[in-house]
């Protein structure tokens, strides 16, 4: 692939980070893939509707700073990606502007507001939707919108995916889905729906491995339309949308 087009696709991170009696990992820099659902063709070829992210973002997964946390990162990476597209989208060029949250970071953030208490610092415990907004708020003073979704066809095809198209439309940016039954983070970018059901753009956090061209996650299934009616239908969900309309530049 041509240099210019990697340089275009991917960005580098400055991890920060010091003491490692603080559980940060050291400093050092990663390249991420950028803006990974590009080019990926619509599930369906007339759609009724389709609401997509706005803006760019990075995509965080399983061991891409070199911390493997394979077995309980994901709402992590999630959270990070999410926390990307803030950095690019609403503080490109104001002081506010940081790096996503290192794992250790975000630990440390929910020890330090109480949500969670000292020996969770150093944990492998994962986190969901609900700490995913705490964060959030904590770091850029975003609020996010929580909406539960009881299980059954539905309740998702109706409730969650008009809720989609909504945030899509308003805030453009990227939304965590979770749940008890199916408890794997899922980054969401957009939905797609048509005469018989509604399709979601998912980015998978639990990508462990070098770093992959678009092309290749797409390949893959780590970026993915999936059908809705394919989540788990015995299992709730919850959704985490940040709200940004007013912040996004």
């Amino acid at each position: 692939m041509d240099k210019k087009v990697v340089a275009a696709e991917s960005e580098a991170i400055d991890w920060g980070g010091s003491g490692a009696e603080e559980g940060k990992i050291l400093k050092k820099t990663k390249t991420l893939s950028k803006n990974v659902h590009t080019c990926l063709p619509n599930p369906l070829p007339d759609p009724v509707k389709c609401s997509l992210i706005k803006g760019d973002y990075l995509y965080f997964h399983y061991g891409c700073d070199g911390h493997d946390d394979r077995g309980w990162g994901c709402g992590y990476r999630t959270i990070q990606t999410m926390a990307s597209w803030l950095c690019l989208n609403c503080f490109p060029l104001q002081g506010k502007h940081r790096s996503p949250p290192s794992l250790p970071e975000i630990q440390h953030a929910l020890v330090a507001m109480g949500d969670k208490p000292g020996s969770f610092s150093r944990s492998r415990e994962w986190i969901g939707t609900f700490e995913a907004s705490l964060i959030l708020d904590y770091f850029y003073d975003v609020p996010c919108k929580l909406v539960h979704i009881r299980g059954g066809g539905a309740e998702l095809e109706h409730v969650a995916v008009e809720e989609l198209h909504q945030h899509f439309e308003k805030h453009g940016s990227p939304v965590m889905m979770g749940g008890d039954r199916d408890n794997s983070s899922k980054g969401i970018l957009g939905v797609c729906t048509g005469d018989k059901g509604s399709y979601l753009l998912v980015v998978d956090p639990h990508y462990y491995g070098c770093q992959l061209e678009k092309t290749e996650l797409q390949r893959r299934g780590w970026v993915a339309w999936k059908r809705v009616s394919s989540l788990d239908q015995s299992s709730f969900y919850n959704l985490c949308m940040p709200q940004t309309a007013k912040k996004a530049t």
